[in-house]
């Protein structure tokens, strides 16, 4: 029996998704680096995991900027749109989905389509870090590398250790985001099957979808 596909990754957001996949990988390892290492650390050392994290950060920023301009330009932008009616609803249908109902073979409660990739928490949670957590990594590590820009005092808190926590907290969360993300990329009709969209640009429909 053939199998049913829709195309939903065109090659210019499945390259971005690579080089950003890489880019975000590079910089948690140094970024960890630059926290617990040392001069003296043998592997990567503090001052070399700084030059690479800047460099990384920087390709990191013009690759969003792609992103953006890419996502403008093509049809992808309305995966982002998030319908008002029924958001609530639809949220916790899909998390009541996510926490019971797929360990129970329950079918999806929003199906992938041609017209809408993303169901409701992935909408809310792809649109928040795509539009709000890369830019505020984004400004909060420019702001680092031109250091001496950042006010001396920000809220009535040191100037540059506000910047260097909001940047932590922003890691934190982007990180926590990409393991749950490599999870739910598992969870297909078969454990590759999300990964294979990735390469070839095609979503393959399982039985309900279908």
């Amino acid at each position: 029996m053939s199998t049913k596909r829709i195309y939903l990754y065109p090659k210019w957001l499945r390259l971005w998704h690579i080089i950003n996949a890489l880019l975000c990988l590079t910089l948690i390892f140094t970024g960890l680096s630059m926290q617990f290492s040392s001069k003296e650390t043998i592997l990567l050392n503090f001052f070399t995991s700084v030059r690479i994290h800047d460099i990384t950060g920087i390709s990191l920023a013009v690759n969003y900027l792609l992103f953006f301009i890419g996502n403008l330009a093509t049809a992808n932008k309305r995966h982002y749109r998030i319908p008002a009616k029924g958001f609530t609803g639809n949220i916790i249908k899909q998390l009541k989905y996510y926490l019971s109902g797929m360990f129970k073979g329950k079918k999806a409660p929003f199906p992938t389509t041609e017209e809408q990739k993303f169901n409701p928490v992935q909408q809310i949670t792809y649109k928040t870090v795509m539009y709000f957590m890369v830019p505020v990594m984004v400004i909060t590590g420019g702001l680092m590398f031109f250091h001496s820009v950042i006010p001396y005092r920000i809220y009535n808190i040191n100037g540059p250790l506000f910047v260097d926590v909001v940047h932590l907290c922003g890691a934190f969360i982007i990180t926590l985001f990409l393991l749950i993300h490599l999870y739910f990329a598992t969870i297909g009709h078969t454990p590759t099957a999300h990964f294979k969209s990735i390469i070839n640009g095609y979503h393959e429909l399982d039985e309900e979808e279908k």
